[in-house]
């Protein structure tokens, strides 16, 4: 009886697996380059406080400062007809484009950048386009990208010098997203962007797995143009106590609302929670740690 108990619960669950590898398949991010349901990591249990909670989980966001249009299924190569491709992504009041996942490549931001009708584009998705420091130097230099106030470049391989530009150009001073999730930007990207006046209008920047160590959270914590930031993700990097602590107490960042410190270098404990309970960020609404 034991036996055949245990055989049903066994075909139950490999029933359940197969059912469900289509939607692991299709990855952890939605189409917009934010995150899905919630990272995988550290889980633990929430701590509310009159901010909305230091919360263990890593979830309910949703897509959160999403943009673009559409959603598309995975190419494995670039556009045979890329101009083409470019103008079926761009929405028809030629202000958005979602090219996430085209892996349009170098060849391709070229391309985009004479694009005549790319000039009104304020919304400018390239999430995993493998683009390089190379694609963001022709993004930087270009005068099509006058206008662009949100910028996703989710898993291009931009490293700190990527960010630098990015930091220079002026075709980002009225940026109010950006997202630079997946790539390698480092302690030294992070600098130069915090440090520039091109990040004075975002409200909403997302840093995950940079490699961004307590140096990047404290430039963070102590820029002066970081004011009107709402949402923080510094999800899977390699901060300790004292760049949450820097981050927690930082006399510009009046605005933030969320966040987000998921699988970094921070240990549970009463240190990680006497942080958390004493933070002195006037708008905060909530923590997420573990």
């Amino acid at each position: 009886m034991l036996m055949r108990k245990k055989i049903v619960q066994f075909l139950l669950v490999f029933g359940w697996l197969v059912w469900s590898l289509p939607v692991f398949a299709s990855g952890e991010h939605n189409e917009h380059g934010g995150h899905s349901s919630g990272h995988p990591g550290k889980q633990g249990g929430g701590h509310g406080s009159s901010h909305g909670g230091y919360s263990g989980g890593h979830g309910g966001k949703g897509k959160h400062g999403g943009h673009g249009g559409h959603g598309y299924g995975r190419r494995k190569g670039p556009p045979k007809d890329i101009p083409a491709h470019i103008r079926e992504r761009l929405d028809p009041d030629g202000t958005k484009i979602n090219l996430n996942g085209s892996q349009i490549g170098v060849k391709g931001m070229e391309i985009l950048a004479n694009t005549p009708e790319m000039k009104n584009v304020v919304s400018l998705a390239l999430q995993t386009n493998n683009l390089g420091d190379e694609g963001v130097k022709i993004l930087c230099g270009s005068d099509t990208f006058q206008h662009v106030e949100k910028l996703s470049l989710w898993g291009n391989n931009v490293s700190e010098k990527g960010a630098i530009m990015i930091s220079e150009s002026p075709n980002f001073k009225n940026l109010t997203e950006l997202k630079l999730t997946r790539n390698k930007v480092g302690d030294e990207g992070i600098v130069a962007i915090v440090n520039s006046a091109n990040s004075k209008n975002i409200e909403f920047m997302d840093l995950s797995a940079n490699q961004i160590s307590d140096r990047g959270a404290i430039a963070i914590a102590n820029s002066p143009h970081l004011s009107n930031l709402k949402t923080l993700d510094l999800y899977n990097n390699q901060i300790t106590e004292k760049g949450m602590e820097a981050l927690l107490n930082s006399k510009t960042l009046k605005s933030l609302e969320l966040l987000i410190l998921v699988r970094n270098e921070i240990n549970p404990g009463q240190r990680t929670d006497d942080l958390a309970k004493n933070q002195t960020l006037p708008s905060l609404r909530r923590l997420e740690v573990f």
